[in-house]
């Protein structure tokens, strides 16, 4: 009996202390709260050279930190608490953790399993804290290079290419699975034209690089080239979207995708019969180009062929063949009569035309592994079976030319990869990635690489593989389903890159390229 009063008396003295320990937590608390709300005060009411959007981040900011280490501060006092309340048990039994023997028998198994998870607790929660603050300046700073300028809508389905205008006035044009073209005034997002002469999905769109003609590819297994005169309407404020709150990673998958139905496309001029059309191919045309000067276009087709027109006579000029399956993407280069093709058979072809008696090729397998896939994309690619896991030969989605000597590849295998002209024999540069690479991009004077991935996410990248930001993606802005293009246009000071996805809208974005650069 006297043993079980002294228990209960220890006990009495431990709920005490434990009380009154509470109740000085509570004041200090309190007491922290009002000094850190003079503080702000005090802060708020003093001249700042900064302006007030930057400032007001800022207490933001410092609010949210200051939040972060008062849950550390409240989580600590909790697992002391946990701590005193095992020293009262062990004190009944003549131990405890300070100066006590744990040395043998069961106390030290369980003293050692306590401190574990004690330990184990404290950890998580640092890292998970302090990564949240982290990942707000994160977001602070990509909003602040990367800001989401204009949403382009009006396609009925998603659309798979983007370009821009190398003439006066500067326009943008999308190519869409909804059989149309669209011409769309940048600084105000209204659709200035339609060209509706495919009887196909439009795959591509590439623009003349001395007039207003356009060049686009079909799945009705032609391309069409047309002439266009657009006036642009006056320009209208921006919205700021530059300070909506930033949440990556949100599913989006089951959300009601962009209602772009009827009104905007039906406001727009059209046009329905082209200037020329090039048919040859005997199978979708998945992509066009024009090769320099403007005279001749290039067309790749999934009947595992690339074609040569002349523009003036609309004449087969060379059938370019030797892929294995079906081309995916061509490309040529902006100032030398070279052109580059991708196909689903894990190569890109280098064909040379600049010495009219020879037309050379070179086989690049860049991209050669073969990997455990799902196939679950939509994609203007030939479907796999659906839902089945097999063994899939990966495919280049996009090889494209740099203004210097650079090649640049993506592909399914979530890799892109630098190579020089000069020595093909191996890349310079591999990114890899998370997720596959749909059509890429190069800017011309600082060569940012921009990456459109299935996941939703568009990354930039230099040319060595370093990663230089994300564009920011949240509930209330970026692409809702996997992001089929980018497009530079550097000159322009409203958006400077352009991205479109099967989300049925395109997206204009301002990258601060010098504040991108001295980031890195």
């Amino acid at each position: 009996m006297p043993a079980e009063s002294g228990s209960s008396a220890a006990s009495r003295q431990a709920k005490q202390k434990r009380k009154s320990h509470s109740l000085s937590i509570r004041r200090t608390n309190s007491s922290e709260q009002e000094r850190s709300g003079m503080q702000r005060d005090m802060l708020e009411g003093q001249d700042s050279k900064l302006p007030p959007s930057v400032r007001q981040n800022l207490l933001e900011l410092f609010g949210q930190i200051e939040r972060e280490f008062e849950n550390l501060y409240i989580e600590n006092v909790d697992l002391r608490r946990e701590i005193d309340t095992l020293n009262e048990r062990l004190a009944a039994e003549g131990q405890t953790f300070d100066g006590a023997d744990l040395s043998k028998g069961p106390l030290k198994a369980k003293a050692s399993h306590s401190t574990s998870q004690l330990s184990q607790k404290l950890k998580t929660t640092y890292k998970a804290s302090t990564s949240k603050i982290v990942s707000s300046f994160k977001t602070t700073t990509s909003r602040a290079v990367c800001q989401l300028v204009k949403e382009y809508v009006g396609h009925r389905d998603g659309i798979w290419d983007v370009s821009v205008t190398k003439t006066q006035p500067v326009v943008l044009g999308t190519a869409s699975a909804d059989h149309t073209a669209m011409l769309w005034s940048i600084e105000t997002g209204k659709c200035l034209l339609k060209y509706v002469g495919h009887a196909g999905s439009v795959n591509s769109i590439k623009f003349h690089p001395t007039e207003q003609a356009a060049l686009t590819a079909s799945g009705d297994q032609t391309a069409h080239i047309w002439r266009f005169m657009v006036q642009l309407p006056a320009p209208q404020p921006t919205t700021d979207t530059s300070q909506v709150s930033a949440e990556d990673d949100v599913d989006f998958s089951d959300k009601d995708e962009v209602d772009g139905d009827g009104d905007v496309s039906s406001e727009c001029p059209m046009i329905r019969v082209p200037l020329t059309t090039l048919k040859s191919h005997q199978g979708v045309v998945i992509a066009a180009d024009w090769l320099v000067g403007g005279k001749q276009v290039v067309t790749a087709s999934w009947d595992r062929a690339a074609n040569l027109y002349d523009v003036e006579t609309s004449e087969l000029v060379h059938s370019l063949t030797g892929h294995d399956q079906e081309l995916t993407h061509c490309c040529t280069h902006p100032t030398q009569r070279l052109v580059v093709t991708s196909s689903r058979d894990t190569t890109f072809r280098l064909w040379d035309f600049r010495d009219p008696s020879i037309h050379s090729v070179n086989v690049f397998q860049g991209h050669t592994e073969w990997s455990e896939l799902k196939s679950t994309r939509k994609t203007a690619q030939p479907p796999l079976q659906p839902m089945q896991s097999q063994k899939c030969r990966i495919t280049v989605t996009s090889a494209v030319f740099t203004v210097g000597d650079n090649v640049v590849s993506g592909s399914d295998d979530r890799t892109v990869k630098v190579w020089d002209l000069k020595n093909m024999r191996s890349p310079i540069a591999t990114i890899r990635t998370d997720s596959a690479v749909n059509r890429i991009s190069v800017s011309v004077s600082q060569k940012i690489i921009a990456l459109p991935h299935d996941n939703r996410q568009v990354r930039l990248f230099d040319m060595a593989g370093v990663r230089l930001a994300r564009l920011p993606r949240s509930n209330r802005q970026g692409h809702r389903r996997m992001v089929c293009c980018s497009a530079w246009s550097e000159d322009n000071p409203t958006c400077n890159l352009f991205t479109c996805g099967f989300d049925r809208q395109a997206i204009g974005w301002n990258i601060n390229i010098p504040a991108l650069l001295q980031e890195k």
